[in-house]
């Protein structure tokens, strides 16, 4: 039986897709794995005090890869993820027409990594299967060309810049690895969506007709991306506790990053404000690709989650929002990310006359 997907067309695609580094051949290039392994190490003592989370799975390694060399990871780590679901999907693709289906799939995948691969400046990649190649798992990336260019583009001082990013991908694991639930609890809510999932191509049709009914209503039908937009009910209940925790998660990636490298990265703001217009910056053929795959969502993770900390902080201070690591069930979900009363109310009490939703 054959994966749904081909895997190898999607590496080809994707590195296509993503052309030509050319900052890799930059003399600058060789300052970059030296730097990160020194910043992600600074990183993790800078954000364990600010934060009080330290990792439990010992230190940070920092890799520095190309696009081709950051697809090749993802691709991986989607395998290892979307397994279930894959051979999930399987059987229901064989025949003549299933080898069509899987260069489909493996293009479309790569086309969207690829394009990724032009964007993203860092990442986390958290280990999912302890027992399967896990020196190639629980790695912090940086995608060197896109970091270099970035730097030249903006005059962004390059050291201050990197230990900026490293604040960012190193709070994430703390968060993950740090919180001794934290990766169960995630991984667990992945599972239960592929569990969910009906591999019936009727979906597709049902799915078509929602787009039609949003559009007409001035919805966006594709609000979350395409795992949204083909979501049963099971799955929404299980995508809102996702959409919480992850608002919740980036909010505090981005919090904790400005506030663990205050004394150290006079350029923060400046830094901050770049990447906002960056994240906002997309469109024709770009904005579409964001909304299918979910970016657009997740940009507003990165603004709800920081007003929601706001918001907790301005009641009870940071003591309030550590109740949030303390159990799954004391993690917002997106409605609550939205309306940080109820949340606080939930697990704190009433909170004060003034506080509205974000």
């Amino acid at each position: 039986m054959s994966a749904p997907v081909d895997w190898q067309l999607a590496a080809k695609v994707a590195t296509r897709v993503g052309g030509r580094d050319a900052f890799a051949e930059s003399y600058h290039w060789d300052s970059l794995a030296p730097d990160f392994a020194e910043f992600t190490a600074e990183a993790e003592e800078l954000v364990a005090e600010a934060t009080g989370l330290r990792s439990l799975a010992g230190p940070a390694r920092a890799r520095v890869t190309d696009r081709a060399g950051w697809v090749e990871a993802n691709i991986a780590s989607f395998q290892r993820l979307l397994r279930p679901l894959t051979d999930k999907v399987a059987p229901k693709l064989e025949g003549p027409l299933a080898p069509v289906a899987r260069r489909a799939a493996g293009a479309e995948v790569g086309a969207l990594l690829g394009w990724m691969s032009t964007r993203v400046l860092g990442q986390y990649d958290l280990l999912v299967i302890e027992d399967e190649d896990p020196d190639e798992q629980d790695i912090v990336y940086y995608v060197g060309t896109n970091v270099l260019a970035l730097e030249k583009r903006f005059a962004f001082p390059p050291r201050e810049f990197r230990l900026w990013l490293a604040l960012h991908e190193v709070t994430h694991r703390a968060q993950f690895t740090g919180i001794e639930w934290m990766r169960p609890h995630f991984l667990g809510l992945v599972q239960r969506t592929v569990d969910s999932v009906d591999p019936d191509p009727a979906r597709f049709v049902e799915a078509l007709k929602r787009v039609v009914d949003d559009l007409t209503s001035r919805n966006n039908p594709l609000e979350g991306g395409l795992a949204a937009l083909l979501a049963g009910p099971e799955q929404k209940v299980v995508l809102d506790q996702v959409g919480g925790l992850m608002s919740l998660l980036e909010g505090h990636g981005d919090v904790t990053m400005d506030r663990a490298g205050a004394d150290r990265i006079p350029s923060a703001d400046r830094f901050g404000r770049v990447l906002r217009a960056r994240r906002q910056q997309a469109g024709g053929v770009s904005k579409v690709l964001q909304r299918l795959i979910g970016l657009e969502a997740k940009m507003k993770q990165y603004e709800q989650g920081e007003a929601f900390i706001a918001a907790v902080e301005d009641v009870g201070g940071p003591e309030l929002l550590d109740r949030a690591w303390t159990s799954p069930d004391h993690l917002p979900s997106l409605a609550e990310i939205r309306d940080p009363r109820s949340w606080i109310e939930r697990v704190a009490g009433p909170a004060p006359v003034g506080l509205t939703a974000v």
